[in-house]
């Protein structure tokens, strides 16, 4: 089914950050695409650690490459031109369209002014791509909308809204409390411009019995001046990948019995934690994050993540004590894979000769793969397939076997490289991400454990999972919203 009706673009904009808008979001991109419409996301800015490779081989921030597959169409760097990955408390790396073009000061970069680039032409000018193509973008803004220091140089909420004429729905959380202050306030402190694109409001993550909210929905609405379109449930039971990495550290580090145990390593500047999501959900798996020497004990697989920092990280991880009991746990039977930061850390050695990454020049790695690894300013980012399926790289740094250590690939490209090492099946590193995504690729990972994996618990398609969440999400979400109402706001000409 396809539907022809044009839609205005429809911005999900929040109070806050952390309020659910890239989820809200996701679940739109979802509903649109169920409706016959071929909807696309779009947040001007991110920033994020989290990234993933476009099929062209370029990078975005993952969120907007999840929002995507829940639309149903392959991810562009049109969908997020502008990707902050913070590097320290005060800098990030700028990538624009998908390519980095150097690392900037939080303070100059929000001076603007200081650049010969003009962000917000580049990113209007993505947008206009997108929306010449796509019927109708579902737009994310980033944070608060009622930043007022910033409101000059904002690129990413309201000015991004005027520009594309789009029409703004103002995301609540109520669970954090003081939802009427941060929806009234975020209206009111906009000027009589921007106020205007605020058409409805949706609170969301409400916990509880609906009907105690009715008199507060009215009284929202009466104060505001503007509808609540939808009181939005929290759920437990639905799983899409989220944006940030808050709650890695409690997920339970108890060792189970019947399973096998896996232990991601928990790293200063971890990136790219969505490696690990298909993983958690396998049945066979039972999956936990740490830095702490004794947990890394009860792991029958040790997995050292990515990294936006390896040399920082892989001193840390010494100084704490970890990297030793990494190598202790190995000898005693533990095995140990490395992704991407994580697999040049399982080398001999790390140099940055051209401080790429900071101070440090040179440190020993974990001494697991006769490996070296030379960081340089060049960034890979491509999607790949291998004998186990797909994935995609996003690295800086070159490794290669170290001395007289002969080449041991552990993937076989589709376009003729090889990539990783693999000493045998308990200890491998590869720069490909979303490697654990594949099931056959799991199946491998697990074979040395497959006496502790008890009978019934069978491999995992994470691709039929994702899906069926999708499509859960936007089940529940459209539930507990007004569509006709949104409907009609989407397609008013008034």
């Amino acid at each position: 089914m396809s539907n022809n009706r044009r839609l205005h673009p429809v911005m999900f904009a929040g109070t806050g950050s952390d309020v659910g808008k890239s989820v809200v979001a996701a679940a739109f991109c979802r509903i649109f695409k169920q409706d016959g419409y071929t909807p696309a996301p779009f947040k001007a800015q991110n920033m994020a650690l989290n990234s993933y490779a476009t099929p062209e081989g370029f990078e975005i921030g993952r969120a907007q490459a999840v929002q995507a597959e829940a639309a149903g169409i392959p991810c562009h760097t049109d969908m997020n031109p502008l990707l902050l990955k913070p590097q320290s408390d005060h800098t990030s790396q700028v990538i624009l369209h998908g390519k980095p073009i150097g690392n900037k000061n939080a303070y100059d970069y929000w001076r603007r002014g200081t650049s010969d680039i003009d962000y917000r032409r580049e990113v209007c000018t993505a947008f206009d791509r997108l929306a010449s193509r796509y019927n109708p973008i579902v737009m994310e803004g980033a944070g608060s909308i009622s930043e007022i220091n910033l409101r000059d140089t904002d690129l990413v909420n309201l000015p991004m809204a005027r520009h594309a004429h789009a029409d703004v729905i103002l995301v609540g959380d109520i669970d954090r409390g003081g939802v009427f202050a941060s929806v009234y306030g975020s209206i009111a402190l906009q000027t009589p411009e921007d106020r205007r694109l605020i058409k409805g409001i949706i609170i969301n993550k409400f916990r509880g019995d609906m009907r105690l909210f009715d008199e507060g929905r009215k009284m929202l609405e009466d104060i505001c001046g503007v509808p609540v379109l939808g009181v939005i449930p929290y759920y437990k039971d639905i799983y899409i990948e989220e944006e940030d990495s808050v709650a890695l550290a409690q997920k339970s580090m108890q060792a189970e019995r019947d399973k096998v145990n896996v232990a991601v390593i928990m790293l200063c500047h971890l990136s790219n934690y969505t490696d690990f999501d298909a993983l958690e959900r396998d049945p066979r798996v039972h999956l936990f994050y740490t830095n702490n020497t004794e947990d890394i004990k009860k792991a029958d697989i040790i997995i050292l993540p990515g990294t936006k920092s390896t040399l920082h990280d892989l001193y840390e991880l010494r100084r704490n004590g970890c990297a030793q009991a990494i190598v202790r746990a190995h000898r005693e039977g533990a095995a140990v894979l490395g992704i991407c930061g994580g697999y040049q850390m399982m080398g001999m050695e790390v140099l940055d000769p051209d401080h790429v990454e900071g101070d440090i020049e040179r440190l020993p790695g974990l001494g697991l793969l006769p490996t070296t690894t030379t960081m340089n300013g060049d960034k890979h980012t491509r999607q790949v397939s291998c004998q186990y399926g797909q994935g995609y790289e996003i690295h800086q740094g070159e490794t290669h076997p170290m001395g007289d250590a002969k080449p041991s690939p552990l993937l076989h490209l589709n376009d003729g490289r090889d990539d990783g090492y693999i000493v045998d099946g308990k200890c491998m590193g590869t720069y490909v991400h979303g490697i654990l995504d594949n099931t056959p690729f799991v199946d491998f990972l697990l074979e040395p454990f497959h006496d502790k994996i008890s009978e019934g618990n069978t491999p995992f398609d994470y691709a039929a999972f994702k899906e069926e969440q999708y499509d859960r999400l936007a089940a529940h979400v459209r539930q507990y919203v007004d569509m006709e109402q949104i409907y009609n706001i989407l397609t008013d000409h008034d």
